[in-house]
This record gives C-alpha cells, structure tokens and sequence, in this order.
C-alpha cells in the first residue's frame, strides 16, 4: 500500500447500513436473551 492511495472509507450509504444492522443484530441477541429466560422460567 503506497503513501498516495486514496482512504479506503466506505460510501456514506454503507456505512449507515452497517450501523444499522449493528443495532438490529444487538436488538436481535437480546430478543434471545429474553426467549431464553422466558422458556427457561416456564
């Protein structure tokens, strides 16, 4: 990799959409969670 190539920045697009599937993917493991302790209780 040379000092002159250009940053490797994704477009504005992309990384709005990996930020949110960050938030559905932690919404979506404490839905688990929460299954989880429901079945457990019962």
């Amino acid at each position: 990799m040379l000092w002159s190539d250009p940053e490797n920045e994704p477009p504005e697009e992309l990384r709005d959409m990996q930020s949110m599937l960050r938030r559905l993917s932690v919404l979506l493991a404490m839905a688990m969670v929460l299954a989880m302790l429901v079945i457990g209780v019962r």
